[in-house]
């Protein structure tokens, strides 16, 4: 359970401010049909972190545990500069298709998460915990927690809330889970 606890917070706070939020919110306002978007999100949310979770337990199988701790806690570290980096300010969504509301989210979602940083907390976390369910579970989860109010309330309150404000918050819990990690697993490795 602890393990759905920290994939869930980890992922829900990554994809605050997130280009696929503002996907969401684009989408649901061009198709008025909240529900079709909201499943779309969670299909595809589903689905891409479930193969970040299988490539995460597999490089785990390749490396030790602490080199692994290590790849994490840096990994942490970069998301938190990443998250204050922002998305670009320039960019705008592909064309949206008009074949459906859940058809054309589920597949602009999956293919704008590929290589996100969701999908790569995802991936550490499986690595690092040696589970898929409960961190695709948890992953999962958080995507939706953190797009759900994108699909239904976000886009009237989406000019009232500080983006910058949101990107420091969310690099300074990537940042200090990152060093508890570090820290963790220089602990154990001088321990051992």
């Amino acid at each position: 359970m602890e393990i759905f606890l920290l994939a869930l917070f980890t992922v829900a706070i990554a994809e605050i401010g997130d280009k696929t939020q503002f996907i969401t919110l684009t989408l649901s306002a061009r198709f008025r049909r909240p529900w079709p978007v909201f499943w779309g999100v969670f299909v595809a949310s589903a689905a891409n972190h479930g193969l970040a979770a299988v490539a995460g337990m597999w490089v785990s199988r390749l490396l030790p545990d602490h080199v692994i701790a290590w790849i994490v806690g840096l990994g942490f570290l970069a998301m938190a500069a990443w998250t204050l980096q922002g998305d670009h300010e320039g960019e705008r969504p592909p064309a949206v298709s008009v074949r459906g509301a859940f058809f054309t989210t589920f597949v602009l979602f999956f293919l704008m998460e590929m290589g996100d940083k969701t999908q790569v907390a995802t991936a550490a976390l499986a690595a690092n915990f040696e589970t898929v369910a409960w961190v695709v579970a948890g992953s999962t989860l958080g995507m939706v927690v953190a797009n759900a109010p994108a699909i239904w309330i976000g886009h009237r309150y989406a000019t009232r809330i500080p983006a910058r404000l949101m990107q420091r918050l969310s690099a300074g819990i990537f940042a200090f889970i990152g060093i508890w990690v570090l820290i963790v697993a220089f602990w154990n490795h001088a321990g051992a």
